[in-house]
């Protein structure tokens, strides 16, 4: 009589358990799913340049945007693209605008220039998306983005320095494992 008790008590708690063990499988294919299209419809925003750098993060339903842009209806647009992906619940839009200056402007034209000119890095220039990312923000730099070796990355910190008008530069740069 004990046993059948005990059994009957497993069978219902494996009967209780299943659905949520299911449920939780099915919210990280969803939450999966949001990160793919999340990066896929930022990828394709018409006026995202190199001079942009958006970033995201999903947990769960919830999608919060990072980053910073020059243009501020790509802040917008980013925010309206990933409200239309099916199953996020809310948007968290934390990307910054960065301020509007014709000083920062003249460097950002010279350091696309210096970095995705010099020989070394031109490989970097190839892809529609460019890999290295240039911030400036009042004459601070920062380099986001991705490179194949530790070399490269060092490359364009240098690269960067060497540009006149520039207060400091952050190399935020990560290098790819292959």
């Amino acid at each position: 009589m004990r046993f059948s008790r005990f059994v009957r008590a497993v069978l219902a708690l494996a009967i209780t358990c299943s659905p949520l063990l299911g449920q939780r499988e099915a919210s990280s294919n969803a939450e999966a799913r949001i990160q793919k299209e999340v990066r896929h419809e930022l990828l394709m925003l018409p006026y995202l340049t190199v001079f942009d750098n958006l970033a995201y993060k999903v947990n769960g339903y919830d999608v919060t945007l990072m980053g910073q842009v020059v243009n501020p209806v790509l802040k917008s647009d980013a925010g309206n693209v990933v409200k239309r992906i099916e199953g996020v619940e809310k948007i968290d839009n934390q990307i910054e605008v960065l301020p509007v200056s014709p000083m920062d402007d003249g460097l950002r034209r010279r350091l696309y220039r210096a970095i995705y000119g010099y020989p070394a890095l031109q490989r970097y220039a190839m892809p529609v998306i460019k890999p290295i990312r240039i911030m400036v923000k009042n004459g601070h730099v920062t380099l986001e983005g991705v490179v194949d070796n530790e070399s490269d990355k060092n490359m364009a910190g240098l690269r960067a320095n060497s540009v006149s008008g520039v207060f400091s530069v952050t190399n935020n740069l990560v290098v790819t494992k292959s």
